[in-house]
């Protein structure tokens, strides 16, 4: 799992680790992804099946892409199709992926690159491999985050942002046994690259083999942490996690993650994605590939898409795309 990484964490800055009188986030539930197939065929794991939106919010959906090692042809994609009402963040740990949207954004992302595209009031846009991996496989190993976006900014300008890996805040834990990548919002007073319209903290976090991290986490942010690879606890009551689990914890002002001292599986240390945000807390109405607060806001934007409203692509009028399924399905809430 390279993503990013330093050859010596003691250079890094330190997180100051939080005051023993801080409130502890305690652990509401550990849930385990399944799995299942988006686009064109590649494996995903559902990283919050089943957790309560309210929960989650400002965030709805997370989709783990791969780990999967591709035999030569093997490698898949999305087709084009529409989005509105929210953002996407598409972060890659390993292999190559491509994009492309209707709003001119787009570029290759691999090993630690984030893209973030803020659908806003409507877009098009394709996901897939490079023709150069598909024609040698390899592995590919990500994952895609949706952020809502608060009722006044459904509809606002989209908009393209491709973060390099090198532009992430690379920070350490007081003992040097985490490595914490920052890709958007703060962690005591370190900033990562991402602009966003909702006020969010997304860190990838490796913790090595024994290792504790406490972190300071703002109290009006919701705090989730996903287990990309590897096993360890999360909270001070020490709960079990390991690859394809979320943990959804409660209210507080710092958040504890552990790795197990011997991981059983390939992965040489926890890897763990600590996400959390500022609650929108308005209805949501969520169908295929829109996120909207009313069913008259989704139906809206089905026939603006079949009308070619969400912009065009040069190759086929929008009005003409058809995607074969919705994208990832959700029903209305």
């Amino acid at each position: 799992m390279p993503a990013v990484t330093v050859d010596n964490l003691l250079v890094l800055p330190r997180v100051a680790e939080p005051v023993p009188t801080a409130e502890e986030r305690p652990v509401r539930t550990v849930t385990t992804a399944p799995s299942a197939y988006e686009g064109e065929g590649f494996p995903v794991r559902r990283a919050f099946a089943g957790v309560d939106l309210r929960q989650l919010d400002p965030f709805i959906h997370m989709d783990q892409m791969g780990e999967v090692e591709y035999a030569p042809g093997e490698p898949k994609g999305t087709p084009w199709h529409p989005h509105r009402g929210f953002e996407t963040v598409t972060y890659m740990i390993d292999g190559t992926f491509r994009h492309q949207d209707s709003n001119g954004g787009g570029g290759l992302i691999t090993n630690g690159d984030t893209q973030w595209m803020t659908a806003g009031g409507g877009i098009l846009h394709i996901e897939e491999p490079p023709e150069e991996l598909v024609a040698s496989g390899g592995l590919f190993h990500g994952f895609q985050l949706w952020v809502n976006l608060p009722a006044r900014m459904k509809m606002t300008q989209p908009r393209y942002q491709d973060i390099r890996a090198g532009q992430v805040a690379l920070l350490t834990s007081p003992d040097g046994g985490a490595l914490l990548r920052v890709i958007a919002g703060e962690l005591d007073g370190y900033s990562g690259p991402g602009v966003t319209h909702t006020p969010i903290t997304l860190v990838h976090a490796t913790v090595s083999p024994g290792a504790q991290v406490r972190l300071p986490w703002r109290a009006d942010f919701n705090a989730l942490g996903y287990v990309l690879a590897g096993a360890g606890s999360v909270g001070t009551e020490r709960r079990p996690v390991k690859t394809g689990q979320l943990a959804v914890f409660g209210h507080g002002e710092a958040l504890t993650v552990a790795a197990d001292a011997k991981m059983d599986g390939p992965s040489p240390a926890l890897d763990i994605l600590l996400l959390g945000g500022e609650p929108i807390r308005e209805p949501v109405a969520a169908y295929g590939p829109f996120v909207m607060n009313t069913r008259a806001e989704l139906v809206k934007a089905f026939e603006d898409y079949q009308k070619g409203r969400l912009g065009s692509i040069p190759a086929q009028p929008a009005s003409e795309v058809v995607p074969d399924a919705p994208h990832p399905g959700h029903d209305v809430l």
